[in-house]
């Protein structure tokens, strides 16, 4: 779909240009910080609610107990990264919009906002609920579009970060630069231990 436009950096966009916050590669972003976000053991509100912002979401204060049902749903969204293809993302991604998903449907949130899909199931639908459905339904388009997993999990054993693949090419590894370049440089002094 030539309409998703992608987001400059991999920081979050600027709060006014609604259209790139809410573009599917957007969400695909927001979703994956968000669940790198609540990986933690005991993530705090204040910083998960700091991601949510970052996207453009107002009016948001949540309790420990908000941040805890969303790491449900972030759990349940890590398995599509996880997938090891195409055909195993789809089979979770399947999973997640059949149990916990409601019906298309489109919102104007009361014409405050241009027409967009939803697939939660009201426009205040608890955070947990519309993480979920709004992750499923970015990602979902993101494996429609380029028949390829929409991210993957960081290969280096001491991360374990989510990430959102972009463009084509080789397949990504890492979720950053960074890890990729720790990994490279643990793998050299290895093989040099190995060879003296």
């Amino acid at each position: 779909m030539r309409y998703i436009r992608p987001v400059p950096s991999a920081t979050a966009p600027t709060p006014d240009d609604w259209s790139t916050r809410h573009s599917v590669l957007t969400t695909a972003q927001r979703t994956a910080d968000l669940i790198n976000a609540l990986t933690d053991d005991d993530p705090d509100p204040a910083d998960v609610a700091a991601v949510l912002r970052a996207y453009g979401e107002t009016d948001v204060d949540l309790s420990s107990r908000e941040v805890t049902e969303m790491r449900a749903s972030a759990a349940l969204l890590r398995e599509v990264f996880a997938a090891d293809g195409t055909d195993t993302a789809a089979a979770a991604l399947n999973r997640l919009l059949h149990a916990h998903t409601g019906r298309l449907r489109l919102s104007s949130h009361g014409g405050t906002t241009p027409w967009h899909p939803h697939l939660d199931r009201a426009d205040d639908a608890p955070w947990a609920e519309w993480f979920l459905a709004s992750s499923c339904l970015a990602l979902a388009v993101l494996l429609w579009d380029r028949r390829r997993p929409p991210g993957g999990t960081c290969a280096s054993p001491s991360c374990g970060d989510v990430y959102v693949t972009q463009g084509s090419g080789q397949p990504r590894r890492y979720c950053s630069r960074r890890c990729a370049t720790r990994e490279r440089v643990a793998a050299h002094r290895r093989a040099k231990r190995e060879n003296l």
